[in-house]
């Protein structure tokens, strides 16, 4: 799809100014209500099919489809990123009303860092078609590596400071205590971080990680700079009311690194099957409508089983309570 220097303008003050919105709104600490959450996240939705229907009126029909596609492969794999967030939302023993701000500005920084990733990957793929066979490959090994993760034991699974955000604290300082949303307070004449601080930094720089993963993913469902970057915007900016609704719910979803596994997969071989039609091999290519049906039915099997799955072993807990009351 042929976008204009005006369109890309427009698109991302708008982006932009939907952020300052949700900025205002949670400009004051609070503890998010399941209610305010929930209200938040159906209006985020809303706004993503409304851009996509959009692309339909005003674009292609190709490229509404794969706008989302890609939205809602981001979002699905937004969701496990999620684990993360709350790790080390608890590492850090973030009080619950600082939280919504943590996770604005980290998100903030994410969406930066995912937008240099997108015009790197864009620049590279526009001069190397061979790299659609390493996006490919990675995105397979990535698939069995969560399926491996997936069948070990996680209980006990805690999140590591990454190299950059241990170079910051060594750099400024980290203060032992937080101090409302300040970033950096004095403290015996030195200007140091205060833990907000830290924790902003660590989930924007976390979700690099992620981005090795999804970056590839949405590059295997569409080639279009312009739908990569807005399909990657909308699944980012929901997902801080994502959080609080459903932080609850997270350790239900047990089959959820099944489910992105299979995802993944999946597009790291339709990739392959695109590099090697893109070298003139005559191989069947994967359409964005079947990818469409195969990813969205992956995460409804994936939920309707994880529920059960969970259900089940509610029950089989309740059970053995019940017969040690009575043996005892």
């Amino acid at each position: 799809m042929d976008v204009s220097t005006s369109t890309w303008v427009f698109t991302v003050l708008g982006l932009a100014a939907l952020i300052g919105v949700d900025f205002f709104i949670g400009r004051k600490p609070h503890d998010v209500s399941i209610k305010e959450a929930g209200t938040w996240t159906v209006v985020w939705i809303a706004l993503a099919i409304l851009f996509g229907l959009g692309l339909l009126v005003f674009g292609t029909s190709q490229a509404s489809a794969e706008f989302f596609a890609g939205f809602v492969t981001e979002k699905s794999l937004s969701v496990d990123n999620l684990f993360v967030f709350v790790l080390i939302m608890a590492k850090f023993s973030v009080p619950t009303h600082l939280q919504q701000r943590v996770l604005l500005i980290g998100v903030l920084i994410a969406l930066v860092l995912r937008a240099i990733f997108i015009a790197a990957g864009a620049a590279v793929i526009a001069n190397f078609s061979w790299v659609f066979y390493i996006f490919g490959a990675f995105l397979i090994y990535t698939a069995w590596k969560l399926i491996k993760e997936a069948r070990a034991d996680q209980d006990d699974e805690e999140w590591e400071e990454n190299r950059l955000l241990k170079a910051a604290e060594k750099r400024f300082g980290v203060d032992d205590k937080y101090s409302g949303t300040k970033l950096f307070v004095q403290k015996h004449g030195k200007r140091v971080m205060t833990p907000l601080m830290v924790v902003m930094l660590a989930i924007g720089t976390t979700d690099v990680l992620f981005a090795l993963d999804s970056i590839p993913a949405i590059f295997g469902l569409t080639q279009d700079p312009y739908i990569v970057f807005t399909a990657n915007a909308f699944a980012l900016m929901g997902l801080r009311q994502l959080y609080f609704l459903i932080g609850g719910l997270l350790k239900k979803l047990v089959h959820l690194s099944y489910g992105l596994s299979v995802i993944l997969g999946f597009i790291g071989v339709k990739l392959v099957l695109h590099a090697l039609h893109e070298n003139g091999v005559h191989v069947p290519e994967i359409s964005i409508a079947f990818s469409l049906s195969v990813i969205g039915g992956v995460l409804l099997i994936t939920t309707i089983t994880s529920l059960i799955a969970n259900k089940k072993r509610e029950a089989a807990a309740a059970g053995t309570s019940d017969k040690t009351s009575v043996d005892s």
